[in-house]
């Protein structure tokens, strides 16, 4: 899956808030890959990532309530983590690839990502 320039891949990246999706965007566009946050999490269309964003690989990033609450500092309780992972549903069941970023810093999340794509 090298990134052929002629022919750049799509990545999209799905999570719930605070999974890490911008960092790990940031991480990959340094790498040359074109690259679509999609907001899935925020929505209640579950298609919504094929639709508009049209991934050819589609990367999910898993976080718990905990990692999301401490992450962005989110005055939430565990029903509405729990929501964005229904919304959320389809898009993993969908996955090229699915990261635990509760385990893995910015670093090991890139580095994971970066090592599928290069498979």
């Amino acid at each position: 899956m090298d990134n052929d320039p002629a022919s750049p891949l799509v990545i999209g990246v799905v999570g719930p808030c605070g999974s890490g999706k911008s960092t790990l965007i940031a991480g990959l566009e340094k790498h040359g890959y074109s690259c679509r946050h999609i907001a899935q999490e925020h929505s209640f269309a579950k298609h919504m990532w094929q639709v508009i964003a049209k991934p050819d690989i589609l990367i999910y990033l898993e976080c718990s309530y905990e990692n999301s609450t401490h992450r962005r500092k989110l005055n939430w309780l565990p029903r509405d983590h729990e929501e964005q992972l229904r919304r959320l549903t389809h898009a993993r069941e969908h996955a090229n690839l699915i990261i635990d970023t509760n385990t893995l810093n910015q670093e090991g999340v890139l580095a994971q990502a970066l090592t599928y794509l290069k498979s």
